[in-house]
């Protein structure tokens, strides 16, 4: 089978979340099951020379973007077995950030057509173009009103995944003309419209062939009113064809037993290189070197969506129960400048790096006894995964994939992973830490929590299997049908 990826960002090129993550590590575990998987993406200018000096010019030709003609380059590099394709264009990929601009319906309207319109200009006729979140929400749409006749695109199918159901690519109504050259009044207009707009990813969701999201929790979640996004109606109407398939992590990048960014390498029985890292950690932080004081890491986007106004609720008891504190990350200036507060205040306890350094996040990985995330909600969730990897023991809410990844931490029977709460409540969160730092106190049954979690397997071998399955099921469909 052959399947395109058409993502926005895509690991080791340019990131700005998990959906990076998926595109780099996934496409790779898919190929080892035998498939051609090959990877589509902006060629930003925030990739690094040294990919760029890789790729290879392969085809140039010209989008109609509404009623303009727009240039498009398409760039090869073939990079650890995949063969990813970069789609050129400076003045819509030539900019200090992937997203957030003035004119990011027009940059994405552009982006989605060059995909369609590429795959006859390279010679790369997919069975399953893999769309991912909003910015590619409008290929399965243009696929079935405008590309379905012309020869190569007719068996094509389409899969669409929700990543983060929250950013939905809404944009004003008169981009139809002005970015697709659609009239409105020969088009299907109500598998885009959304509330006097237009949501690229409404089209998605009603025009792609099979829809999954990166959690089964998720996948029934956001089919609520509370998680729905007011898409909920939209998703109940597709859940024949929705699919709940769980993230994995990239288990070559995230291995403490070869991991070179981290200060000793070490596996489930290794006690005594576990803890080098913490205290490292704690001395390359400027706390005071203790493998008896509990170390509690955050790594994440400073958000609510991250659950960091229960943690600024209860932000003095948790200092009162004597842990340590590590907060990682960068967002919204609030959470930023609180942080940065209590980093003053309680100067021996928590410390805070606003910002994000890859080689930084693994040794927090790697030096924390706990991984605390309490999220309001969370489609999927990698930074536990990689906690658990890590042998660092997450604290978490129970919604979407940390419901699907975390179960509590029962000491009598020694069952479960982490330990979680409920209720989107400070205090329950609080009640949570407290039971998990009592059994930190016992080094025997703590070290064989940290020795259970690290063999846990949450790579990419079993969700990789549930794709394929999808992909073959879809080109089987297809295979009939052209029959």
């Amino acid at each position: 089978m052959k399947i395109l990826f058409a993502v926005s960002e895509c690991v080791p090129f340019v990131k700005s979340g998990g959906l990076a993550d998926v595109a780099g590590s996934l496409p790779k575990e898919l190929n080892s099951l035998g498939m051609d998987v090959r990877v589509i993406l902006p060629k930003y200018q925030l990739i690094p020379d040294e990919y760029k000096k890789k790729m290879k010019k392969i085809a140039e030709f010209i989008v109609p973007v509404g009623w303009r003609n727009q240039y498009c380059g398409i760039d090869m590099l073939e990079l650890d077995g995949v063969t990813y394709y970069f789609i050129d264009n400076e003045y819509y990929f030539k900019r200090r950030q992937m997203y957030g601009d003035f004119d990011e319906g027009e940059q994405f309207a552009y982006f989605n057509r060059a995909i369609l319109e590429s795959i006859s200009e390279i010679d790369f006729y997919p069975d399953v173009i893999h769309c991912h979140d909003w910015h590619t929400g409008m290929v399965p749409f243009l696929l079935q009103e405008q590309y379905r006749e012309r020869d190569g695109y007719n068996t094509i199918q389409t899969v669409f995944t929700i990543h983060n159901l929250q950013f939905q690519g809404i944009f004003p109504y008169d981009i139809l003309g002005d970015l697709f050259g659609l009239n409105a009044q020969e088009c299907r207009t109500e598998l885009l419209e959304f509330y006097g707009n237009v949501s690229f990813m409404k089209a998605a969701l009603l025009t792609a062939d099979k829809i999954t999201t990166v959690s089964p929790t998720y996948m029934n979640e956001i089919q609520t009113v509370y998680f729905g996004e007011k898409m909920d109606g939209v998703l109940r109407s597709r859940e024949a064809d929705l699919v709940g398939i769980l993230n994995g992590i990239d288990y070559e990048m995230y291995n403490p037993k070869t991991d070179t960014l981290i200060a000793s390498q070490y596996d489930g029985t290794d006690t005594e290189a576990h803890l080098l890292n913490k205290l490292e950690l704690q001395k390359q932080f400027g706390l005071p070197q203790d493998k008896e004081i509990p170390l509690i890491a955050m790594v994440t986007r400073l958000t609510k969506q991250k659950g960091l106004e229960l943690v600024r609720g209860v932000f003095h008891e948790i200092m009162d129960t004597g842990a340590q504190l590590i907060v990682l990350g960068t967002g919204e200036r609030e959470f930023e400048y609180f942080f940065s507060q209590m980093s003053i205040q309680y100067y021996n306890q928590c410390k805070v790096f606003i910002g994000f350094d890859e080689g930084l996040a693994h040794r927090v990985y790697a030096g924390s006894d706990f991984f605390l995330m309490p999220s309001k909600f969370e489609p999927c969730g990698l930074s536990q995964l990689i906690a658990l990897r890590y042998g660092s023991i997450p604290i978490v809410r129970e919604t979407g994939g940390l419901n699907d990844t975390v179960k509590s931490y029962n000491g009598e029977v020694g069952t479960g992973n982490g330990f979680t709460f409920t209720n989107f409540n400070a205090h329950d969160m609080l009640y949570t830490i407290e039971r998990a730092l009592e059994y930190f106190k016992d080094p025997k049954q703590w070290n064989q929590l940290v020795e259970h979690v690290m063999q846990l397997d949450f790579s990419w071998a079993q969700s990789a299997k549930i794709y394929q399955q999808l992909y073959a099921d879809l080109t089987k469909e297809s295979v009939y049908v052209c029959q």
